[in-house]
């Protein structure tokens, strides 16, 4: 996330010193774009993320539309950064799932820790259905739940690539946190304990009763040594800053170390399974 501020401060930086070499004051110049001047405030200081239809407006108010170009490649770079789920999910849920499969598709390796739910490259379809419905119903996206679940289910494909490998770290929490009825989430925790055992799936489980080496803050997903993708409730954020990937990393070191693998971690699955009732 401090890669994401930085780049939109940094935009906003460019913008600020357009418009004092304009000679304009901020007042004047969301006079002549009919903003309220707080908005001049927010874009220049970083705490909007301009449109394009700002940035146009602006380098037209300001006598440089010269530079416009370069703005909104600036502008369009942060929003992969920092892609805003209601940007995402304009075209649909199943759009958003293919361009997933793109990354699964061109990573070798795929490390992913979840704190809360399971990953998706895991779930089943009834799980899955439950959690892409979250996009429909927070964010107004169109309603293709079904076409995005066939979608993640394609996904899952990449699972018995022999070429590809997977390491993935679930909380005990995220096996027992109730977002689908019982027998979905029964149906769920059989397909991991078959998962993993799948020879190039590595698949652990922190319990309640072990120490964490760093504090499981929220979830996230590495591709090879490239990419971090984190979602939050707002957004999607992409990290491909070598200084935050190798971060990263040292967290998922630290969470997997303390993590417990093969036989171990079914038996902490099929108690959750005994333990959870069956309506």
């Amino acid at each position: 996330m401090t890669q994401v501020h930085k780049a939109r401060e940094a935009l906003g930086r460019r913008l600020r010193e357009l418009r004092k070499d304009a000679g304009l004051t901020g007042r004047q110049l969301a006079e002549s774009l009919a903003w309220p001047p707080s908005k001049v405030s927010k874009l220049e200081n970083g705490r909007q993320t301009p449109v394009d239809g700002d940035i146009l407006g602006w380098a037209r108010a300001t006598g440089r539309e010269g530079e416009a170009e370069a703005l909104l490649a600036a502008l369009h770079t942060l929003e992969v950064q920092h892609a805003d789920w209601r940007r995402q999910f304009r075209g649909g849920l199943k759009a958003h799932q293919n361009e997933l499969a793109a990354y699964d598709v061109r990573a070798g390796l795929i490390r992913a820790f979840e704190a809360t739910v399971v990953p998706g490259l895991l779930q089943t379809d009834e799980y899955a259905r439950g959690r892409l419905a979250q996009g429909v119903e927070l964010f107004g996206a169109p309603d293709d739940i079904d076409e995005a679940v066939r979608a993640r289910t394609r996904r899952q494909e990449i699972l018995y690539r022999r070429d590809k490998k997977f390491h993935f770290v679930l909380t005990e929490a995220a096996l027992r946190f109730r977002l689908c009825p019982p027998d979905v989430m029964l149906g769920q925790l059989d397909r991991l304990i078959a998962i993993s055992a799948l020879p190039n799936v590595r698949l652990g489980v922190i319990g309640f009763d072990d120490l964490y080496g760093v504090a499981p803050w929220h979830g996230f997903w590495i591709f090879d040594r490239e990419r971090v993708v984190v979602e939050t409730y707002s957004a999607e954020l992409n990290l491909a800053q070598p200084a935050e990937v190798a971060l990263y990393e040292g967290v998922f070191d630290r969470l997997a170390a303390v993590a417990s693998y093969g036989r171990a971690a079914r038996a902490v699955v099929t108690r959750v399974i005994d333990e959870t009732p069956s309506s």
